[in-house]
C-alpha cells in the first residue's frame, strides 16, 4: 500500500530538495531530477513532479499530489504517482489541443506548530493557490468549443491522447498483474513470493515483491552458522539427561528460553504425565547361573544399573539358554526347522536388524521365559583402537511393542487419575534385559547341541556359536526389578505463523533426553532444531516470511518409546489431521557420513530427490549429495529411501496420525555408529569417528532440512507427490497376485483392490490436471487443492480399527490385521500351513483391505459427484 501523508503530519524536516550526500542516487523510473537550489536548499514544484523526501532523519523519494496538498513516499508498485502523472499529461495535451496554456500556480510552506487540541504537531503544510483553475471537464469543453485552432487538429490531439492513455493503461496493468503473484513455485516454477507485512485484511493478504529459489538458499546459508550448532551438541551431551531429571529440567528452560530469544511468535511448553519404568536402586536386576539344586554357581555383570529395557515385565525367568540369532520370525521358524524349542527357555540374541521390542515380541510369541540382548563384533564394531565400543558395555532400548505411554494406550496422559487402569497389548509378558558381549561369551561359550547356521555366527572370538539349550544341568535365572513411576514430561515449542494458511502446520522435531549422555540420540537433533529455529528467525526478521506454519518441537521421553511425540499426537489427534502438512525428524541425523538415508513416505520422496540435488556433499568437493550418495547404475531410491521404522519419533505421525513424515541420517558404509545407545554416546567419540567434521556434517543435514522447509512452508501448491501412491499400491498388490488360482478357488477375487488402484491413480490425475489449469493467484481454489494434498496420508488410516486396540492404522506402514503386509501374510499360509488359514478372517481382510483403498480414492477425487464406484 502507498504512504501518503499530509505535511502537516509529516516529521519537521520533511522537506523537498537534494538527499544529503553521501547519498546513491536513485536510477530507473524513481529517479527524481535534481533540484535546482531555491530558498532553503530546495524548490517547490508543480504536483506530480517528484523530489527527495526527508522522512525521520532519512531522505525518501517522493512527490506532490495537488489533489489533498501532500506529500506522498510511494509504495513499491508506485501506481499512484503513475496514475496522477498519466492524468497530467491528459490533462496537458487537452490543453494543448484547446489552444490553452496552463495557468501558473503559487507555493507556500510555512510550519505547523500546533495539532489538533492545540499540541505541538512539529509538521510541515503546502499550501496551493492557482490563479486560473481549470477542470477536466472545462478542458473538454474548450476541446469541442470552436476556437482558433482547427478541428482536425484537435481531433487529432484527442485520438493520440487516447492511444497514449490506453498504451499506459495497459503496461501499468500488465506490471500490477505480474507483481501480484503470491507465489511463482510449486507447479510452475522457481518462483518463491514473500509475502509484505503491510497488507490490508488478514483475509487477503498483499504480496510482496518476490524471491527468487536461488535468493531463497542464499538467505539460507548466511544466517546458518556451523558454530552455533558444534556448542550445542557439547552442551547437550556432557551427561545423561533422562526424563524427570535435574538435568533434564535445565535442558527445557534451555530450549524454550532459547525459542523466546530468537524472537519466534510463540514459545511453550507441553505437559504430560507419563507412566515409565525405571530400575529399583533398592532392589536392583540381576543375572545368575544356577546349579541343578538352584543354587547359585556365578553371578553375571549386568554392567550400569542405569542400562535396562524399559517397559520389560518386571519378575524372574529361569531356565536353559538358547541361541535365536537377530530374535527375527524367520530365526525362530528356522530354530523350529532345527528341532530346537526355545519354550521354557531363555533365549540370547544379537542387537541389530530389527527393534527391541520385536525381538522380544517374537520370543514372547514362541513361549521363551526371558530374553538376553547382546551387541556382537560383527554388527557392532568393538576393536577399541578403531572407535570401537567396549566389550563390557551393554547397549539399552524399550521393549514395548508400540509408542508412546502403554498405560493409556490410543488416549493422552495429562492425567492417569480420569483414565481407566488398561495397559497396551504391546507391552511383552516376559522380561528382558541387556547383557555386554564380554557376558555374552561367557553364556555362548557353554552351549552346546547343533552348530548356529553360517550367517548366524558372529565375531566373538573363540566361540563356536551352537543353538543349545546344552546340558540340561546348565540354567540361569534372570530377576528384573523395574517399577512404574508417574513422571512429568514437557515438550516444548515454538512457531513462526503463516501468512496465507496459518492453519496448516509444518512441523519439525527433535528428542531432547537420553538415558545416556546422547550426543548422537539427541545432541545432534537438539542442536540442529535449535539452530534452524534461529535461522528461520533470522530470515523471518530480514523480510522473509512463511506461507504456512512453521512449528519446532523438542520432544521428551522418546527412549521410551517416542512417549512425548505420541502423547501430543494423542491429545491433538482430532485437529492434527486438519492442520498438520508434514513431519521432518531430526533424531539420529549423524551416525556417520558416508551414506545419507530418508527414512520416509512416499509423498515426499520426489522432493527429497530434487533438495538433495542442490545440497554440496559435506566430504566430496565439488559434488552434490545427489552424487555422493547415488550411483550409475542403480536407482537413486533404492540407495536412499527406507521405510519408516517404529524407532523413529517419524513413524507415529505417519502411522498413527496420517501425516507424511521423514527421517534422514548420514550413516557409515562399512561399519556402524557402535556407541548409539550407550553410556559411550559423547561428544567426543562421535566426533572422533568423524575424524573432528561433526559439525560440517551436522550443517549439511541441516541445509537439507532447511531447503525441505522453504519448499513445504512457502510453494504456493503443496510439494507432496500425491501420485506416488499409485505406484506404491500397485507393487503391493503384485505381491498378492502368485496367490490369484488359490483365491479363485475359494470365489474370491483381487479385482475390486486392483480397480481400488485404478481409481485412486485416475483421481490423481485428475487432481493434477485441475491444478495445471486452474488460476494460480486464485487463493480459494489454491487452499482446497492444498487441503486436498495433504491429507492424501489421512486417507490411507483404516477406519475399521480402534485407535486405542491398533494404534497404527495406516494400511501400508501400520502394524495389525488390517494391513496389506498382515493381508499377504496370511495368504502365505494357504502354501506354507494351510490348516492355519482362516478363510472366514481373511473375507474379511480382503473386504476391509479394499474399501479402505477404495475409499482413500473416493476421497482424492474431491466432492460426491467426482466420485465414479464402478467395480
Amino acid at each position: 500500500m502507498g504512504l501518503q501523508q499530509p505535511l502537516g503530519s509529516v516529521s519537521s524536516g520533511a522537506v523537498r530538495g537534494r538527499p544529503p550526500a553521501p547519498f546513491p542516487a536513485a536510477r530507473g523510473p524513481l529517479a527524481p531530477p535534481w533540484p535546482r537550489q531555491g530558498g532553503g536548499g530546495c524548490e517547490w514544484v508543480p504536483a506530480g513532479e517528484e523530489g527527495w523526501v526527508s522522512l525521520a532523519g532519512g531522505w525518501e523519494p517522493g512527490f506532490v499530489s495537488d489533489t489533498n496538498s501532500s506529500l506522498s513516499v510511494p509504495s513499491t508498485r508506485h501506481r499512484l504517482r503513475r496514475e496522477k502523472a498519466a492524468m497530467e499529461t491528459l490533462r496537458f495535451l487537452l490543453r494543448r489541443a484547446g489552444g490553452e496554456r496552463p495557468g501558473r500556480r503559487s507555493y507556500t510552506i510555512y510550519r505547523n506548530m500546533e495539532g489538533p487540541g492545540g499540541e505541538g504537531a512539529g509538521g510541515l503544510e503546502l499550501k496551493v493557490a492557482e490563479g486560473e483553475e481549470q477542470t477536466l471537464a472545462g478542458d473538454m469543453a474548450a476541446l469541442v468549443t470552436p476556437g482558433p485552432r482547427d478541428r482536425t487538429k484537435a481531433l487529432t490531439y484527442l485520438v493520440l491522447s487516447a492511444l497514449l492513455i490506453f498504451t499506459v493503461a495497459f503496461l501499468l496493468g500488465y506490471v500490477a498483474l505480474r507483481g501480484s503473484c503470491p507465489s511463482c513455485a510449486g507447479l510452475r516454477g522457481d518462483l518463491l513470493a514473500v509475502v509484505s507485512d503491510e497488507g490490508a485484511a488478514e483475509e487477503s493478504p498483499v504480496p510482496g515483491p518476490p524471491l527468487y529459489w536461488a535468493d531463497l538458499k542464499e538467505m539460507f546459508q548466511k544466517y546458518l552458522r556451523e558454530d552455533s550448532i558444534e556448542s550445542t551438541i557439547r552442551w547437550v551431551s556432557e551427561g545423561p539427561h533422562p526424563p524427570g531429571s535435574p538435568r533434564m529440567d535445565a535442558l527445557t528452560h534451555k530450549v524454550l528460553e532459547s525459542f523466546t530469544s530468537y524472537g519466534l511468535d510463540r514459545a511453550w511448553t507441553d505437559t504430560h504425565y507419563v507412566g515409565l519404568q525405571r530400575p529399583d536402586r533398592v532392589n536392583p536386576n540381576f543375572l545368575h547361573q544356577l546349579d541343578p539344586q538352584g543354587n547359585v554357581l556365578e553371578k553375571l555383570p549386568l554392567e550400569d544399573p542405569e542400562i535396562y529395557c524399559p517397559y520389560s515385565a518386571p519378575g524372574n525367568a529361569t531356565g536353559g539358554l538358547v541361541y535365536a540369532n537377530y530374535g527375527r520370525q524367520e530365526d525362530f521358524d528356522v530354530l523350529g526347522q532345527q528341532g530346537v524349542n526355545p519354550q521354557g527357555h531363555l533365549v540370547i540374541v544379537r542387537v541389530g536388524q530389527i527393534s527391541f521390542a520385536e525381538k522380544v515380541a517374537n520370543a514372547d510369541a514362541a513361549q521363551a521365559r526371558g530374553v538376553l540382548i547382546y551387541p556382537d563384533p560383527w554388527d557392532i564394531p568393538q576393536d577399541l583402537r578403531k572407535a570401537g565400543l567396549s566389550q563390557d558395555r551393554a547397549v539399552y532400548g524399550h521393549v514395548h511393542m508400540g509408542t508412546g505411554d502403554p498405560y493409556t494406550p490410543g488416549f493422552p496422559s495429562f492425567n492417569h487419575t480420569q483414565f481407566p487402569p488398561i495397559q497396551s497389548s504391546g507391552l511383552p509378558r516376559i522380561p528382558a534385559h541387556p547383557i555386554s558381549a564380554s557376558t555374552a561369551a561367557r553364556l555362548l561359550s557353554k552351549l552346546t547341541g547343533l552348530a548356529a547356521p553360517r550367517d548366524w555366527k558372529g565375531r566373538l572370538a573363540e566361540i563356536p556359536y551352537r543353538l543349545g539349550p546344552g546340558d540340561p544341568g546348565f540354567r540361569l535365572h534372570l530377576q528384573v526389578n523395574n517399577v512404574k513411576t508417574s513422571t512429568m514430561i514437557s515438550n516444548v515449542f515454538g512457531s513462526f505463523e503463516g501468512r496465507f494458511e496459518p492453519d496448516h502446520y509444518v512441523i519439525i522435531g527433535a528428542q531432547r533426553d537420553s538415558l545416556g549422555p546422547g550426543a548422537a540420540g539427541s545432541g545432534v537433533g537438539t542442536a540442529l532444531l535449535l539452530e534452524l529455529a534461529r535461522t528461520f528467525s533470522a530470515m523471518v526478521h530480514n523480510g522473509f516470511q512463511l506461507r504456512r506454519t512453521l512449528l519446532f518441537a523438542s520432544w521428551d521421553a522418546e527412549d521410551f518409546g517416542q512417549v512425548g511425540s505420541t502423547e501430543w499426537l494423542e491429545g491433538y489427534l482430532s485437529m492434527l489431521h486438519l492442520k498438520a502438512v508434514a513431519y521432518i525428524s531430526l533424531d539420529n541425523a549423524v551416525l556417520g557420513d558416508d551414506k545419507f538415508h530418508a527414512k520416509t513416505s512416499p509423498l515426499l520422496t520426489s522432493l527429497i530427490e530434487n533438495i538433495l540435488k542442490q545440497v554440496d556433499s559435506p566430504n566430496r568437493s565439488g559434488q552434490s549429495l545427489y552424487e555422493q550418495v547415488t550411483f550409475p547404475d542403480r536407482r537413486w531410491a533404492s540407495e536412499v529411501i527406507q521405510p519408516l521404522a517404529m524407532e523413529s519419533s517419524a513413524y507415529p505421525f505417519t502411522a498413527f496420525a496420517g501425516v507424511p513424515a521423514v527421517e534422514f541420517s548420514f550413516v557409515e558404509d562399512a561399519r556402524p555408529y557402535p556407541f548409539l545407545h550407550t553410556q559411550d554416546d559423547t561428544y567426543e567419540n562421535l566426533n572422533g569417528m568423524l575424524f573432528g567434521r561433526l559439525p560440517a556434517v551436522a550443517k549439511s543435514v541441516a541445509e537439507v532440512v532447511g531447503q525441505l522447509l522453504i519448499r513445504l512452508t512457502h510453494d504456493h501448491l503443496l510439494p507432496l507427490d500425491f501420485g506416488a501412491y499409485g505406484d506404491v499400491l500397485l507393487q503391493h498388490i503384485a505381491e498378492l497376485n502368485p496367490y490369484s488360482s488359490e483365491l479363485k478357488s475359494r470365489g474370491l477375487t483381487l479385482q475390486w483392490m486392483y480397480s481400488a488402484r485404478g481409481d485412486y491413480t485416475r483421481a490423481a490425475e485428475k487432481l493434477r490436471r485441475d491444478i495445471y489449469s486452474s488460476e494460480e493467484r486464485d487463493e480459494r481454489l489454491n487452499r482446497l487443492h492444498n487441503v486436498r494434498i495433504m491429507r492424501v496420508e489421512f486417507y490411507f488410516l483404516s477406519p475399521y480399527v480402534a485407535a486405542t486396540e491398533t494404534p497404527f492404522r495406516h494400511v501400508l506402514h501400520g502394524r495389525g490385521p488390517h494391513t496389506l503386509r498382515a493381508l499377504l501374510d496370511h495368504l502365505r499360509l494357504l502354501r506354507a500351513a494351510p490348516g492355519r488359514f482362516d478363510e472366514g478372517h481373511f473375507r474379511r481382510q480382503l473386504a476391509l483391505a479394499t474399501w479402505t483403498l477404495q475409499g482413500a480414492a473416493n476421497a482424492l477425487s474431491g466432492e460426491v459427484w467426482d466420485v465414479d464406484i464402478n467395480f
